[in-house]
């Protein structure tokens, strides 16, 4: 379940309907799937086949086009990053830079943990949401951010897009941000 920790104060927020509270304030879309509705040999899995993503997006078929109708959202696909995953220290230094992108940032963990860190409002600031299987997150389009691993260093996540070619990060100089 995602929990989150605002930076400037040090407060954490847990429990689905704080979360969701918390981020509905912040413009930031948050959703909880089963994550049980996997078969157990995919539910931690960061191994996995072109056969085993196609098995966990059709697993969560109905979730994922029902948001992406929602949300006018056209392609997915499954991202694993590991210590497996070549270049991971080149991927992650990409990630770890505040960004915005012209359309908005999903992802729906399965396996693993992430976090995401976030331009909140000028009452919050920047917060991490940390995120386990089964939660669902949209940054909005425009909304500085960065996404990286949590200590854990593995995660399997949906990923979800309105342009077919993926999403673009277009740098954000922040001299608020501190890492």
């Amino acid at each position: 379940m995602a929990k989150i920790k605002v930076r400037n104060t040090g407060e954490w927020i847990e429990g689905e309907e704080n979360v969701r509270s918390f981020l509905e304030k912040q413009t930031v879309l948050y959703e909880h799937w089963d994550p049980t509705k996997l078969p157990e040999r995919l539910q931690e899995n960061f191994d996995l086949s072109a056969e085993d993503k196609n098995e966990i997006l059709s697993t969560f078929g109905d979730e994922i086009k029902d948001l992406a109708q929602r949300r006018g959202y056209r392609t997915w696909d499954i991202v694993v990053l590991t210590e497996q995953t070549p270049n991971i220290e080149e991927l992650l230094k990409k990630f770890e830079q505040v960004h915005t992108h012209t359309e908005d940032e999903v992802r729906a963990i399965t396996a693993g943990e992430g976090i995401f860190i976030i331009k909140g409002d000028d009452s919050v600031g920047y917060f991490d949401v940390v995120l386990s299987p089964g939660d669902v997150i949209s940054v909005p389009e425009g909304n500085p951010h960065f996404f990286t691993l949590t200590d854990a260093r593995k995660v399997v996540a949906v990923r979800l897009f309105i342009e077919t070619e993926g999403w673009i990060a277009h740098p954000f100089e922040d001299p608020a941000f501190v890492k």
